[in-house]
């Protein structure tokens, strides 16, 4: 990984009782050399281990992709109708326990949770002087990946502090989403008491970053109160505050920057194929929103993915000087520019998430699209001050400092102050998150904890779609014994 986290190969591991490999075929793993009596016993072996946790946040950008395209924010695009199936399903809410995006999503965040629980399994082996800020930081990663896999997928197996090994599928069964939330609850809060304000290491978990996730999980049960109190000791006791020229929030020369509270760090420096998207270490998503057969300034090309609709460019305000940072206008660009030349792709509407797609100026490693270095700013301050924003309105706290919080971020995009109350100032709330975070993979979660994805999303059906499908293959492998997500 980029900026001081660079990646390790882990030992071989089964995540979700599949194995995390370049292909499903876990029977034909490697045997190796490393087990528990030859590993953890030095902190350079818990360094390297924690190295491998980290990296796979990096396979967290389909889930931005994904979550993104579910809302009613984009459309899925891409070069036609029949360009990557599982993608347009998801879109036009017909997915189903064959999507294969939806699989790797399981895969992929289960094989996050068990590198996390490998160190945590060993973590009383050896001692060091650093060992409790490793620890705090793979409990953070735990945390991290379970949270992903509540939101999309409810219901999960949980493992804690030991991995899901093969055989394990025989007898372990899905956990009711409320314990799997307590569980996330109780490992932030142990990384919040064990991680440092600042890391010397650029991407590593912090305090704060401990403390805005928490204040999230809380969020997403309506536990207001207790969102409320972390995410105003976040606000209050930084380090970080909004970024005064919002222009350069997405720009590749200015990652990790005062906003960012965590960012998944990406690289160009090593190249990857369509055959293991998953070994990528450059940002996928950017290379699949990209400008379709693109030449011109600035940008470079891309595959037409996850397009903005003309419903959330209108959701701008006049003046609102955020528009033209998160979207791309793709017609007025080529107007502006006369060397620019382009191909709509399917769904085309003319607009792009210009917060994630490709920059000119990377090393271009094969292949390009594959391996974009672009930062994704995972937990942005000014989340952190709508989160809050909300906790105080909807909790009925305290309107006033709800107004404080959503206008430091208004006033950034030079809007006026909101001065309302009540409903009106959870609908002002709800519209000022929309805009702000428009390409960042929040707003269908969003639409979905506040009841509102029913009337945003077409398609979308009560009672069935708020979660996703659990891949067939996975009930299978469990010998059945699973029950599908309601209306599956």
């Amino acid at each position: 990984m980029k900026n001081n986290i660079t990646k390790y190969s882990l030992i071989a591991f089964i995540s979700a009782f599949v194995a995390f490999s370049c292909s499903d075929s876990f029977v034909d793993v490697d045997s190796f050399n490393e087990d528990s009596e030859s590993f953890f016993n030095s902190e350079e072996d818990y360094e390297d281990a924690l190295i491998g946790a980290y990296d796979l946040l990096q396979s967290s950008y389909l889930n931005v992709l994904l979550g993104e395209i579910a809302s009613d924010n984009t459309v899925a695009g891409g070069e036609s109708a029949t360009d990557v199936p599982g993608i347009q399903e998801v879109d036009k809410m017909a997915h189903t326990p064959v999507n294969a995006q939806l699989r790797d999503i399981w895969t992929w965040m289960f094989a996050g949770v068990n590198r996390a629980n490998y160190i945590l399994e060993f973590k009383d082996k050896t001692d060091f002087p650093d060992r409790d800020k490793i620890i705090a930081e793979a409990t953070f990663l735990r945390a991290y990946f379970y949270f992903e896999l509540v939101k999309w997928f409810g219901d999960v197996p949980l493992a804690v502090d030991q991995r899901l090994l093969f055989g394990d599928q025989d007898v372990v069964d899905r956990t009711p989403k409320a314990e799997v939330y307590f569980q996330i609850e109780q490992d932030l809060i142990f990384a919040v008491a064990n991680l440092p304000v600042t890391q010397d290491k650029i991407g590593r978990a912090t305090k704060g970053a401990a403390q805005a996730l928490l204040g999230k999980v809380y969020l997403y049960q309506d536990k207001f109160p207790e969102a409320s109190v972390v995410l105003e000791e976040v606000i209050n006791n930084g380090p970080y505050d909004l970024l005064a020229d919002y222009s350069t929030m997405f720009e590749n020369d200015n990652e990790n920057n005062i906003e960012s509270v965590f960012e998944v760090q990406y690289t160009d420096e090593e190249g990857a194929g369509f055959d293991c998207l998953q070994c990528s270490e450059g940002n996928v998503a950017v290379g699949f929103n990209g400008i379709r057969n693109y030449t011109g300034p600035l940008f470079e090309s891309g595959f037409s993915f996850n397009v903005p609709r003309q419903e959330v460019v209108d959701e701008f305000e006049p003046g609102d000087t955020r528009k033209e940072v998160a979207i791309l206008d793709i017609e007025a660009w080529a107007a502006q520019n006369s060397d620019v030349s382009y191909t709509e792709g399917f769904e085309h509407t003319g607009y792009y998430n210009r917060k994630y797609i490709a920059r000119q100026g990377g090393l271009n490693t094969a292949d390009a699209n594959l391996t974009r270095p672009n930062n994704y700013r995972a937990i942005r301050f000014a989340d952190v001050l709508l989160m809050a924003a909300e906790a105080f309105n909807r909790g009925g706290i305290d309107d006033n400092k709800a107004q404080q919080f959503l206008n430091r971020v208004r006033n950034r995009a030079a809007l006026d102050d909101v001065t309302v109350t009540g409903g009106e100032l959870t609908t002002a709330i709800y519209k000022e998150r929309r805009v702000e975070l428009v390409g960042e993979g929040h707003h269908f979660f969003d639409l979905v904890r506040t009841g509102r994805a029913a009337q945003q999303i077409d398609g979308f059906t009560s009672g069935k779609n708020e979660i996703f499908p659990i891949p067939s293959i996975e009930i299978e492998l469990a010998g059945n014994r699973w029950a599908q997500n309601p209306g599956y």
